[in-house]
């Protein structure tokens, strides 16, 4: 029997049972389905995650009290370690440093007109635009130095306050309330397309001097952030920020009362991370794919019992063994491959749906296609081997006495 005719044989007998056929074909469309969506999903994660880290540049470093090993609670001024001098000593010291700024933040309520809406207030030096990567205006521009001498309650809004407050009306030159204090819009950032509580879109930056002793009443800071002369040089600068703050904030046990995040490791940590999860999820899905393959091993040979008479009958006439193998390995394999197209089709629509409602990019990889597609193949063709090997080993006396 020719290979085409083989074929259309197994087509045949596939069809012939429709639902069968199809229910077969279920846990191989649930598997490969299951792996596109698992690996889809974690991709679209990580580069989301990726991304709201990136909004503040690859090359920033963050220095934050250490509340634990301090022993202070924190949100409390007098576990804050971090101080103004801090940032001059590490401006003199460390010569990696493009641009550096001491910050405070602090949740509030700001109001425009008869809007109210929460946020939060970020006091800092005007180079935080160029720290936090946030030039791009939508209108105005930022504070000056001369405002940061002076204490001017001025201030410049993220994109999701002013929509939040002004409906997308000017803004720049109008007051905001912060705590019963009026303050000036001077500008407004353009959309960054950030989330969750460092979201740049939600925020509102003022002086550093004036957020200290006009609106929060902190002597010392929340944070300092850093901007590395380069990214390849984060490393290098972490270790010397981390040396030269050793000198002011160890403890008296010899441990750092101050912690630093490196953006760029953040950025490889959550790379890391998402890839082991996508490699967990997808060999968690892969198992839906054996299920499948053990349910068509199993109609298969329920096949070959029901056919043996036939198998003998063709066998009697001259049919070589070589053709009944082939034609009962190629039922399991086309079953299989339908599955798996089926399965393409599910997967990545659900990676679209999940996407949606989870809020991040729809990620279809080739590779997790082609990789989930071969194997249903090859499920096929392991699961389908046994039941055909039995079927062309039938001697055609014995399956033309069966009943």
């Amino acid at each position: 029997m020719r290979p085409w005719d083989s074929f259309e044989s197994a087509l045949r007998a596939i069809v012939a049972n429709k639902l069968r056929s199809f229910l077969t074909m279920l846990g191989v469309v649930i598997g490969v389905g299951s792996v596109i969506a698992m690996i889809g999903i974690g991709e679209g994660t990580k580069k989301k995650s990726i991304e709201n880290l990136e909004i503040m540049g690859s090359n920033l470093l963050t220095v934050f009290p250490n509340w634990r090993r301090g022993g202070m609670s924190m949100g409390s001024d007098a576990g804050m370690t971090l101080r103004d001098s801090d940032v001059e000593m590490l401006k003199r010291e460390v010569p990696l440093i493009k641009n550096i700024t001491g910050t405070v933040r602090q949740g509030v309520m700001a109001k425009h007109g008869n809007k109210t809406h929460s946020t939060s207030v970020f006091g800092a030096l005007p180079i935080v635009k160029d720290i936090r990567n946030l030039n791009k205006m939508l209108e105005g521009g930022w504070y000056t130095d001369e405002d940061e001498v002076f204490s001017a309650q001025k201030a410049v809004i993220g994109y999701q306050v002013w929509q939040e407050l002004y409906d997308g009306n000017n803004a720049v030159g109008t007051n905001i309330r912060l705590k019963n204090q009026n303050f000036e819009v001077v500008g407004v950032v353009d959309f960054k397309g950030g989330s969750g509580m460092w979201n740049p879109d939600d925020q509102i930056y003022i002086p550093l001097s004036t957020a200290k002793t006009r609106l929060m009443g902190k002597t010392n800071l929340d944070m300092i952030q850093i901007q590395a002369t380069h990214t390849d040089l984060m490393i290098l600068t972490q270790g010397q920020v981390e040396d030269t703050l050793m000198k002011t904030r160890g403890s008296a046990m010899g441990e750092p009362l101050f912690r630093v995040m490196n953006q760029g490791e953040a950025i490889e940590q959550i790379e890391t991370q998402t890839r082991l999860l996508s490699i967990l999820l997808a060999g968690i899905a892969s198992v839906s794919l054996l299920v499948g393959g053990i349910g068509i091993m199993n109609i298969m040979l329920v096949s070959v019992t029901e056919r043996t008479r036939e198998i003998g009958l063709r066998k009697a006439i001259g049919a070589k063994r070589g053709s009944i193998l082939s034609q009962f390995l190629l039922e399991s394999v086309v079953m299989c491959l339908v599955g798996g197209v089926l399965g393409i089709a599910l997967g990545w629509t659900s990676v679209i749906a999940i996407s949606k409602a989870l809020q991040v990019p729809p990620e279809v990889h080739t590779p997790a296609i082609i990789t989930a597609f071969g194997f249903s193949a090859m499920v096929g063709i392991f699961f389908g081997l046994y039941p055909a090997m039995r079927a062309s080993r039938l001697q055609p006396m014995v399956a033309l006495r069966s009943e």
